[in-house]
């Protein structure tokens, strides 16, 4: 079991990083994906909003419907 300890190499040290982390930048493929996934967005959020509106409309034009029918046989 000792050999297995002392057969065990002592860590060299690493290299030193020549790239500050504050300069890096995603560049034009991170802006293009945040772009598309910008765009993508503000449209489901458009659709959305159409389809919930045209929902609500529909509602409220089968309860007019709906009175105006009870009103009739009254």
């Amino acid at each position: 079991m000792r050999w297995l300890l002392s057969a065990t190499p002592t860590p060299s040290p690493s290299a030193s990083l020549t790239v500050q982390p504050d300069s890096v930048t995603p560049g034009v493929v991170g802006f293009l994906a945040m772009l598309f996934v910008t765009v993508a967005v503000v449209l489901l959020v458009l659709d959305m909003t159409r389809r919930i509106r045209r929902v609500r409309y529909r509602g409220e034009f089968a309860e007019r419907r709906e009175a105006a029918e009870r009103d009739g046989r009254a």
